[in-house]
């Protein structure tokens, strides 16, 4: 569906994009992650045509972004993280206005303008002016005027900023749904959201694609240590200044008490060593059973601050 080949875009002397490529495929939901300033809104406003980059190329649907903009604006749909809404108008006669700029099929446009309010919710509030809508359902408004003309592609930017919890669940879901239709791609910053609707993730950092993969992919593939979640029965005190005598030992930490007479906790090892059989011994030595014992992936919060920097420069 979407094909960026190494896309590099300049400002000056400074590179905001530098030789950029990756691939998203038809039905998939990609989170697009990274420290402010690492290049994602220039990335998505490059793939819809609103700005050029200065080498590479773009193709959505196997059309060329800057060859032939008309037919490939037409697979995509785009929600800006400030949501481009005339607030003067009431929902429908925005929708309206929306669908005319697409140049939708009149024949087909009341029924898509219908179809699109009910999917997003907002056929309750179709005959109120949009500035007097709350802040979600003017994210859904943003969300409606996306999917207008049914894009095979929908390209998200920070669509849950500012919500509150509730409404996050709310914008979540719907993109969820919206996923068994269209291809999404979706930038935030919350990094559980992205885990929750995610298929694959992007993350990038300094203008470049620094890691690609599922969460769980990503989690193993970058994982620097071993690191284990314990069950041990014991105190506390006994567990953890038998566990710091280990050799290779990187850290322990006490999670707390899920079963009566036991202690969970986080062990972690240095680099490349293996202390599964050095824990045994040890707390067999001490006479401290051991219930559960399991490995821990990384959680994508620990993936994405190992690949980035977040004290960058901010850099667009």
């Amino acid at each position: 569906m979407i094909q960026v080949e190494n896309v590099t875009k300049r400002y000056g002397n400074r590179n905001a994009l530098k030789d950029v490529s990756f691939s998203v495929n038809e039905g998939e939901i990609v989170g697009l992650l990274g420290p402010n300033g690492a290049g994602k809104s220039t990335t998505m406003n490059i793939m819809t045509g609103y700005i050029s980059a200065t080498e590479g190329n773009v193709k959505i649907a196997d059309i060329d972004i800057l060859e032939n903009p008309s037919e490939a604006k037409k697979n995509i749909g785009y929600l800006p993280e400030i949501p481009p809404l005339y607030i003067d108008m009431t929902v429908e006669e925005y929708l309206s206005f929306v669908s005319d700029i697409k140049k939708l099929d009149p024949s087909k446009k009341e029924k898509n303008i219908k179809y699109v309010m009910d999917l997003v919710k907002v056929d309750d509030v179709k005959s109120r002016l949009i500035k007097n809508l709350s802040k979600g359902y003017r994210q859904r408004v943003g969300l409606a005027q996306a999917i207008i003309g049914d894009p095979k592609l929908l390209i998200l930017d920070e669509p849950t900023v500012g919500l509150d919890p509730k409404q996050i669940i709310e914008i979540r879901n719907l993109i969820k749904d919206l996923g068994k239709k269209h291809t999404i791609i979706l930038s935030s910053h919350i990094l559980s959201e992205v885990s929750a609707v995610c298929d694959r993730v992007l993350i990038m950092n300094k203008g470049e694609i620094v890691a690609s993969g599922t969460p769980k992919e990503l989690s193993k593939r970058l994982s620097y240590s071993n690191r284990f979640m314990l069950r041990v029965k014991g105190s506390k005190n006994e567990i953890i200044t038998a566990i710091n005598t280990i050799e290779g030992l990187q850290s322990v930490k006490s999670i707390g008490t899920f079963e009566n007479g036991t202690i969970d906790v986080d062990v972690e090892a240095k680099k490349d060593v293996d202390i599964r059989e050095s824990l045994f011994r040890c707390l067999s030595k001490n006479n401290l059973p051991i219930l559960m014992m399991k490995s821990t992936d990384l959680s994508l919060e620990e993936v994405f601050l190992q690949v980035t920097n977040t004290e960058e420069e901010e850099i667009v």
